[in-house]
């Protein structure tokens, strides 16, 4: 059964995702923004409401808007966030950290890690912002790192699953199983199945999964 992972911007649709068949929350606020970090009493409300109809909760570690290149600061406050969610009970987080040459922040991204310990960890669609010709590269050393999975719109965001689907079906055949592959972007209950089938994928992301065909 693939796995099937709803989006939400605070606690809104929570309880109408999960009565359609979501699988995991991805637990974010300010989705114009791209997605930002819950407070500590949103996330500790969600966990217990998920836990309680056995829904993991993933949620994203993001201080602002904008880019995924962060100072120290930055990096810091995003580690003590982790650590946060931790003590309310997480499944895990959702981050991503790129620097302004469009490579894997690989600092940045270990220190965040130290600070997951013992929960699952998704990079984000920061993925999608690297330089192409290292995307495969990026897919190799992320798996190396204990992360469990990429989100991945495929790539700039700006195209539809049709365009596209072939970038899902070739991170996912390159990852092999030592990473997975989260397909993400315009995903719809119209055309979920028939991405599926495309792209081999085991788990799907979206915000609108649980519409009317």
């Amino acid at each position: 059964m693939v796995l099937k992972e709803a989006c939400i911007e605070n606690t809104t649709n929570l309880a109408k995702v999960i009565l359609a068949g979501a699988n995991r929350i991805e637990l974010c606020d300010n989705l114009a923004e791209g997605g930002t970090s819950v407070s500590y009493g949103v996330a500790k409300y969600v966990v217990h409401f998920c836990h309680q109809k056995n829904v993991r909760v993933m949620a994203m570690v993001r201080p602002r808007k904008g880019d995924f290149t962060y100072t120290k600061e930055e990096i810091a406050m995003m580690c003590e966030d982790i650590l946060m969610y931790k003590k309310v009970g997480i499944d895990g987080v959702v981050f991503g950290c790129i620097t302004n040459s469009k490579q894997l922040d690989k600092p940045a991204i270990k220190q965040s890690m130290k600070a997951a310990t013992g929960v699952e960890v998704t990079f984000h669609m920061a993925f999608d912002e690297l330089i192409e010709t290292e995307k495969l590269q990026a897919i190799d050393w992320l798996a190396t790192q204990g992360i469990t999975r990429i989100l991945t719109h495929g790539g700039d965001g700006t195209k539809l699953p049709k365009e596209i689907f072939m970038n899902w079906r070739k991170y996912i055949d390159y990852a092999a199983d030592r990473i997975i592959i989260l397909p993400g972007g315009g995903i719809k209950s119209h055309n979920l199945e028939w991405i599926i089938k495309e792209t081999g994928a085991t788990e799907i992301h979206g915000t609108d999964l649980f519409g009317e065909h």
